[in-house]
């Protein structure tokens, strides 16, 4: 199992990523708001008059939306994995119920399963269903 203090070391490592990743959501939201305010309030001077810049304007809004994407994943798994921490639960597999290796979770914090139940969903194709919260 793991020790007291090292729980602790999870414990902060999990808040400080918790604190980047919603500061880099909430950055690019500003950012892809900013990009089509202006278009919407009528602010054309910030229009793009070359064909090809509207569509990379538009490649980079989308791009910034699948990242913002991807950190809201990451972020509800850090919130779940400080759940666990709270419930006692950090470093149990959810799938097995067996023990997730130190090394694992010194790679991945916020890892809910061990790495041969990860595999396992990976190589079948299945994602685990999300959690309430």
């Amino acid at each position: 199992m793991i020790k007291a203090a090292e729980l602790k070391t999870f414990r902060l490592v999990l808040e400080s990523m918790r604190s980047r990743l919603r500061g880099d959501v909430s950055t690019m939201a500003d950012a892809a708001l900013r990009n089509t305010g202006a278009e919407a309030s009528g602010d054309l001077s910030r229009m793009p008059i070359h064909m090809a810049d509207i569509g990379s304007d538009a490649y980079e809004q989308e791009f910034t939306l699948s990242l913002m994407a991807n950190e809201e994943e990451t972020l509800e798994l850090v919130e779940q994995a400080l759940g666990r921490i709270k419930a006692k639960k950090f470093g149990i597999c959810e799938e097995c119920g067996g023990v997730i290796s130190k090394k694992r979770l010194e790679a991945i914090p916020f890892a809910p399963m061990c790495i041969r139940c990860a595999e396992k969903m990976e190589s079948s194709g299945h994602h685990r269903p999300r959690q309430p919260r």
